[in-house]
C-alpha cells in the first residue's frame, strides 16, 4: 500500500494512463508548425527568417543540418563539426525524400526546424542500427548558400557539337556558374577545387569557336577575371611558376590590367625571395 492508500500496482496503472494522456515532444512540437504539403507529412517551423528568392529545384546547396529522433537531444547525424559544408546537389546528395522538399521551401541565410513522418524520412524499416521502423525525425536546417546548377547540368548534358552552337549568352552562364563554385571553394580555402573549378570554366571557353569578332571580344572577356583567379589560386597552393602562366595570360588579353600585373610582380618577388634563400642556405 502507499502512501495515498493506493496500490502500487493501481498506482501504476494511473500514471500510465496519465502518461499516455501527455502529448509527446515531437507532437507539442508539430502544433506550432506550418504542414508545408497539407497531408501532415513535413511540418516546418521557421526560426530564423532568409532573404532571396527560395531554394531553385536543380541548385547545388551548402547547409548545416543536424537530426533527430524523439526524445533524444543528441542528432544521428550532423554537419555542425564542419566549418564549411560541401555543395550538394539536390536529386542527387540529398537522399531523404523530405529533407529536400524541406530545402525547397528556404532561403538564403534561413533557419528552419522540420518534421518528417516516416514516409518522408527513413519509411517503415527505419535505417538501422541509428533509425528504428516507422520513426518520425526531427531536422534542423540552415541554408547557408545556394547556387543554380540547373543551366549547368543542362550544358554538361550536351555533345560537344551542341555545346559549341549552343547560345553564346547559356555558355556565359554556365562560366560564371562554376567561376563562382570556384570562388566559394577559394573562400574556404579548398584551393585545389578551385583551381578544378576555374580550369573547368576557362576550357569551356576555350573550345568555343567564335563567330565573329564581337563574339571573340565576349569570349577573351570571360577568360580575364578567371585567369586571375587562377593566378592567386595557384599562388595560394605555393606553384608560382603556374601562378605567372596564368598571370601572362591575362596580360595577353589586357596588357594594362593593374590585378594581372601585380599578381606576375607579386609571384617573381616569391621566385626571387625563394632563390635568395636557397644561395644563403648553400653558402651557410
Amino acid at each position: 500500500m502507499s502512501a495515498n492508500g493506493l496500490s502500487t500496482r493501481i498506482q501504476q496503472f494511473l500514471d500510465s494512463h496519465a502518461l499516455a494522456r501527455t502529448p509527446s515532444p515531437f507532437h507539442r512540437l508539430g502544433q506550432q508548425m506550418q504542414d508545408i504539403l497539407g497531408d501532415g507529412g513535413i511540418l516546418k517551423e521557421v526560426v530564423q527568417p532568409g532573404e532571396g528568392p527560395p531554394v531553385p529545384r536543380d541548385s547545388s546547396v551548402s547547409i548545416h543540418f543536424s537530426g533527430f529522433l524523439e526524445y533524444s537531444d543528441r542528432p544521428f547525424e550532423t554537419t555542425s563539426h564542419l566549418k564549411y559544408p560541401r555543395m550538394m546537389k539536390l536529386g542527387r546528395d540529398v537522399t531523404l525524400c523530405g529533407l529536400e522538399l524541406g530545402i525547397l521551401t528556404m532561403r538564403k541565410g534561413e533557419y528552419s526546424r522540420f518534421l518528417f513522418l516516416p514516409e518522408y524520412a527513413y519509411g517503415a524499416m527505419g535505417c538501422p542500427p541509428l533509425i528504428p521502423p516507422v520513426a518520425t525525425v526531427l531536422y534542423e536546417v540552415q541554408v547557408l548558400d545556394f547556387l543554380d546548377s540547373a543551366e549547368v547540368d543542362e550544358f554538361f548534358a550536351m555533345s560537344p557539337e551542341e555545346q559549341n552552337t549552343a547560345p553564346l549568352s547559356m555558355l556565359l552562364n554556365v562560366v560564371d556558374t562554376e567561376r563562382s563554385f570556384g570562388n566559394r571553394c577559394f573562400n574556404h580555402s579548398r584551393f585545389e577545387d578551385a583551381k578544378d573549378r576555374y580550369k573547368q570554366a576557362v576550357t569551356l571557353l576555350g573550345n568555343r569557336k567564335a563567330e565573329d569578332e564581337e563574339e571573340k571580344r565576349s569570349i577573351l572577356a570571360g577568360q580575364l577575371p578567371i585567369y586571375l583567379n587562377l593566378s592567386l589560386t595557384q599562388l595560394r597552393l605555393d606553384r608560382p611558376l603556374k601562378a605567372l602562366e596564368y598571370g601572362h595570360k591575362a596580360l595577353k588579353i589586357d596588357p594594362n590590367n593593374t590585378k594581372a600585373l601585380f599578381r606576375c610582380g607579386q609571384t617573381l618577388q616569391g621566385l626571387f625571395g625563394q632563390r635568395e634563400r636557397a644561395v644563403l642556405q648553400d653558402v651557410c
